[in-house]
């Protein structure tokens, strides 16, 4: 566990604009916390770094084609950094994908909220209002049906300068060595052991943090043989 003053403490110390036992004062504080929830929020846009993707559900209602979503939000989760995948769910649990569409695709749609039946498309429109997005299904749904998202979180940033958290394996160190580099100009410059440090730590969560290949042959390669992508034909 770690809060983010020790953290900050620990990149000017390895800065060297700290010395070992040294304190933040009230305007270092206020500064620094703001420049580590900035490097965190940053970091929430690159894939190799998120460690939270999570499935959520929303039940939907009947003919309604918007939703918002975040903290608050009639989807009530912290707010998506990215869908990834998406899927409905009937009564019967039996499932339909969903198509992900960008802005452009869903503003050609023209009666967006005709329906009611399965939704097939769904836009997520990341637009910040009061840390809402929105969710837009299209076709309306039908009653008794269920949304499931697959997504990126966002990285947990600091409330307080005190506020624990408790960070997966290799992210207190990363973040350390390269909140150290996010704090240098101004200062002294990072040193090359710095910087060294900053991108092997980086570097060992993305390789953790790297999906999976899953092989596959096409199905008309296959068909009529069992193929075997271990042992062969």
């Amino acid at each position: 566990m770690a809060t983010a003053s020790t953290m900050i403490l620990s990149s000017l110390i390895a800065l060297g604009e700290k010395q070992i036992g040294g304190t933040l004062s009230s305007d270092e504080q206020t500064h620094y916390l703001s420049k580590l929830n900035a490097m965190l929020d940053s970091w929430s846009t690159e894939r190799l770094l998120v460690y939270q993707i999570l499935q959520e559900s929303k039940a939907l209602t009947a003919g309604t084609v918007s939703y918002t979503i975040g903290s608050g939000g009639s989807f009530n989760t912290t707010r998506p950094t990215r869908i990834t995948y998406a899927f409905i769910r009937d009564s019967n649990s039996a499932d339909t994908y969903l198509d992900l569409i960008n802005y452009q695709s869903y503003a050609d749609l023209v009666l967006k909220s005709t329906g009611n039946t399965y939704p097939r498309y769904l836009f997520y429109d990341t637009a910040d209002a009061a840390g809402l997005a929105t969710l837009f299904l299209y076709p309306a749904p039908q009653a008794s049906l269920t949304l499931y998202i697959q997504s990126w979180k966002q990285l947990t940033q600091f409330a307080t300068i005190s506020e624990t958290v408790v960070l997966p394996a290799g992210y207190q160190r990363a973040i350390e060595a390269n909140f150290c580099i996010e704090a240098a100009p101004g200062f002294l410059p990072a040193s090359q052991e710095a910087i060294r440090i900053a991108d092997e730590s980086k570097g060992a969560i993305k390789r953790m943090n790297m999906p999976s290949p899953v092989m596959k042959m096409d199905v008309g390669i296959i068909r009529g043989r069992r193929n075997s992508i271990i042992t062969g034909p």
